[in-house]
């Protein structure tokens, strides 16, 4: 069976790397389609060119950058609204567009909490790209945005309770928050050690965020290489949606499809 076409739609640059890198260079690995989509900062900024070597590293070939504000930082995309205040309208046709561009079989995105921390953008990204992926399978919608084209599933990645042993406290330690879901609500757990050594660098290319002391990238950086890999050698996911399929036909697995 051919490797499932992978699209991960993400906030921030940094963010395909901590929460999907195993999966998306896994897929690459394979012989499938990869890419990422990021809804803030622009193309041309500093983390622009870190998230271009990240996804290179990943082999999720250039980034494709919405260029919205990061809600934190406006110099991220200047003269840009940022992300959570621009018409959502605006934004779901243009994941629409992406999506029927790129045509995948998995989209993978942020859960609704936003992560551990439960960044505003992380929660709006999630609620933009479930609804673009229901967008985008019809043909009434945005018709100039493309021909119609469903994704077969929605995964959003996240954290369960059992798995903050290792990185709950070192969050908890620079006064971030911790928004884990209850274990029975993750769908499929990847073991993505066999691609640490994509994931790792990947996640390095943010040197600006390695760089700083509260960052989950900077963290991690600065804690024993064993601790590291155990934390970021398994990553979590929650089924959001698949695709109808017709009564007589296979349906899609529960787990993390192929």
């Amino acid at each position: 069976m051919s490797p499932s076409s992978l699209l991960g739609v993400f906030a921030h640059p940094d963010d395909e790397s901590l929460l999907a890198g195993g999966v998306l260079a896994r897929h690459a690995e394979a012989g499938a389609r990869t890419a990422v989509v990021t809804t803030t900062w622009a193309p041309g900024s500093p983390r622009a060119a870190e998230l271009a070597g990240a996804t290179a590293a990943l082999g999720a070939g250039p980034p494709r950058m919405l260029g919205y504000a990061d809600h934190r930082a406006p110099r991220s995309a200047p003269g840009r609204p940022r992300l959570c205040d621009a018409p959502l309208d605006e934004v779901v046709e243009r994941l629409v567009r992406l999506l029927r561009e790129f045509r995948p079989e998995v989209v993978v995105t942020h859960d609704a909490y936003g992560q551990l921390t439960g960044h505003p953008d992380h929660r709006h990204t999630h609620r933009v790209t479930v609804l673009a992926a229901t967008a985008a399978g019809l043909e009434h919608l945005y018709p100039d945005a493309g021909a119609p084209w469903r994704p077969g599933a929605v995964y959003a990645a996240t954290h369960p309770h059992t798995a903050l042993d290792g990185l709950g406290p070192l969050l908890a330690g620079v006064g971030k928050s911790l928004l884990s879901v209850p274990d029975e609500e993750v769908t499929a757990t990847v073991d993505v050690r066999p691609w640490l050594d994509r994931k790792w660098p990947a996640i390095l290319a943010h040197r600006s965020e390695t760089a700083r002391e509260r960052s989950l990238p900077g963290i991690l950086s600065r804690i024993p290489a064993e601790t590291r890999d155990r934390i970021i050698g398994t990553e979590y996911f929650t089924l959001v949606h698949s695709r109808p399929t017709p009564a007589s036909g296979p349906s899609l697995p529960s787990g993390w499809p192929g």
